[in-house]
């Protein structure tokens, strides 16, 4: 009897903790972040929709500069380690059918981010507190919930990037998508970027030629897990 007793105690506990770990718990700014690979495994359960997976596996002559495993970008500061380019499964698929079509007219995708998780858009915000420049953590990003993405062009004969309006992360008004004092060829390369990546469900953030999300931002939860450990999930 005690033996018994014993045993569903610790099967009691085992459940308990396993709740515990699955279960999403809201932060500070009231939003619920995925901290654990048990919490987004039962999410992908729920909606295999969510499940995020590797570009490189998914889209045909992409190649990535990794801005934030260096001190070259906005904050300065080295900010990832190990980075690999993860998105939702349903942005990989999209992101898929825009190589397809640029490869046509010799042209490939070059990442500069795509997740990010989300104790880096907090930290970000640290170093600059301003939503110019940052996600508020507030908030959170795409880029947190696995749909964003910042990209440019290059050429696939010389593996050159096409020439933009400015450097990725230029905060400048030269970078709204809107600007015209442009010379052509660079007017054209930003065009061809934006009307590929729209025809296939990206949506352009005006004040940034870079950045594209999908528009479906609140069915995604925020995550806070970090490249190794997404690998291992992979």
């Amino acid at each position: 009897m005690k033996q018994k007793i014993i045993s569903l105690i610790a099967v009691f506990c085992a459940l308990s903790c396993t709740n515990n770990v699955q279960k999403i718990v809201k932060n500070e700014y009231g939003l619920k972040v995925i901290n654990t690979k048990e919490q987004y495994q039962l999410t992908i359960k729920k909606d295999s929709s969510k499940k995020m997976v590797l570009l490189k596996n998914y889209v045909l002559n992409i190649i990535f500069d990794w801005k934030y495993a260096s001190s070259d970008n906005f904050t300065n500061q080295v900010l990832y380690k190990n980075p690999d380019a993860f998105m939702r499964i349903e942005a990989a698929e999209n992101l898929q059918k825009v190589a397809e079509d640029l490869a046509k007219i010799g042209l490939g995708l070059k990442v500069f981010d795509a997740y990010r998780p989300y104790s880096i858009t907090q930290k970000m915000w640290q170093i600059v507190p301003d939503e110019r420049y940052a996600a508020n953590p507030a908030k959170g990003s795409g880029h947190n919930r696995g749909i964003a993405v910042d990209i440019t062009l290059y050429d696939l004969k010389n593996g050159q990037e096409l020439l933009m309006p400015t450097a990725f992360d230029d905060f400048t008004e030269k970078a709204h998508t809107n600007y015209s004092n442009l010379e052509k060829q660079v007017i054209e390369n930003r065009a061809i970027l934006i009307n590929t990546m729209q025809k296939h469900g990206f949506i352009v953030l005006e004040t940034e030629w870079w950045h594209f999300y999908l528009p479906n931002v609140e069915k995604y939860e925020l995550m806070n897990i970090d490249f190794d450990e997404l690998r291992k999930i992979e």
